[in-house]
């Protein structure tokens, strides 16, 4: 597809990668939203270590243009710690922490003069959910923001399968406003879009091996 011919996405290994991911994060959450007033300690060096998260950088014309942070078994009780409100009441929290392996997409940031299109977005969607997947991970969860312009809460919704199932006043950011929880089944989702046949579906699966595949379609 030619979508991806300008932009690569890679996960985030050395010191120079955080670097450019810590300048996408200020141009984004400091200098455009006022989210944040420091992004060092959003992405420690000691991310770089770690095995239980994974950073996304997408690169366009040797120039950083959008991150992804994936967290592996996230700490579901901090959600818990925001006020959260389920409305959605087929949700079982202990049954999810029990049963359920859960990675939490978050810092998800495109530069502004990059959001016209779509390339960045599906570039680091595609790189963080082959590694989710990889990993054999069953759900995912994520926060957006309702009042934010640029909110992915509707391609989350309708396109990619998210529902929303629960809401929250309160998080790591300085956004005022209210936050939606949104919760993916990752092999119901994988179905459901296997069975539609469509673009999104052919892009984050492009380059699976058939383990991968099978994993899901039974």
């Amino acid at each position: 597809m030619k979508v991806f011919e300008l932009t690569r996405t890679r996960r985030v290994q050395t010191e120079a990668e955080r670097s450019m991911v810590l300048a996408v994060l200020r141009s984004t959450y400091v200098e455009e939203k006022g989210w944040a007033q420091d992004v060092e300690n959003m992405f420690p060096a000691a991310d770089l270590a770690r095995n239980d998260v994974s950073w996304f950088l997408a690169v366009k014309r040797q120039q950083p243009v959008g991150v992804l942070r994936v967290l592996y078994d996230p700490p579901i009780e901090q959600y818990m710690a925001y006020g959260l409100k389920l409305t959605d009441s087929s949700i079982d929290i202990a049954g999810l922490i029990r049963n359920e392996r859960i990675a939490e997409i978050g810092r998800f940031a495109v530069v502004s003069e990059r959001r016209r299109g779509v390339a960045v977005v599906l570039s680091l969607m595609r790189a963080a959910v082959r590694e989710i997947v990889m990993r054999g991970c069953t759900q995912l969860v994520t926060d957006v923001f309702e009042n934010d312009p640029h909110s992915p809460l509707g391609f989350h919704t309708r396109v990619a399968g998210f529902r929303a199932v629960a809401t929250h006043e309160t998080g790591e950011l300085r956004y005022t406003g209210r936050r939606i929880t949104l919760l993916l089944d990752i092999k119901t989702a994988y179905c459901a879009l296997k069975a539609r046949g469509n673009r999104f579906f052919r892009t984050m699966t492009r380059g699976w091996t058939a383990t991968m595949h099978n994993g899901l379609a039974t």
